[in-house]
């Protein structure tokens, strides 16, 4: 699949860039492009912050996931605990990622 030049990825890795995720994807849907958020490694802490739940809803399904393997090796139960605005479908692998970056035409890690 070739990258597509209306797809904006975010690879979020740390803990303190809420603000910034949350202003790329909006700056990104208000481009024309569709975000595409993926939070792994310490980030999956902001699956507990306010404005969490909201990008969920505004990103969609299919366009936002978490590590699940992250997010139980920093304490969570990836099936008893899924954040709130996502599904079990979006507690995902690093298969995810990797997808991103073969279908996004713009990435940008945070």
């Amino acid at each position: 699949m070739a990258a597509d030049p209306n797809k904006f990825a975010i690879f979020v890795t740390s803990p303190q860039n809420m603000r910034h995720v949350v202003g790329i994807a909006n700056a990104a849907e208000k481009a024309g492009k569709t975000p595409m958020v993926f939070f792994t490694y310490k980030s999956i802490h902001l699956t507990k912050d306010s404005r969490f739940k909201a990008l969920a809803e505004k990103c969609g399904e299919d366009n936002i996931a978490i590590c699940a393997d992250s997010y139980t090796c920093e304490g969570y139960d990836s099936a008893a605990d899924i954040p709130a605005g996502l599904s079990a479908k979006q507690m995902r692998t690093q298969a995810f990622h990797g997808a991103l970056l073969d279908e996004c035409g713009k990435y940008i890690v945070l």
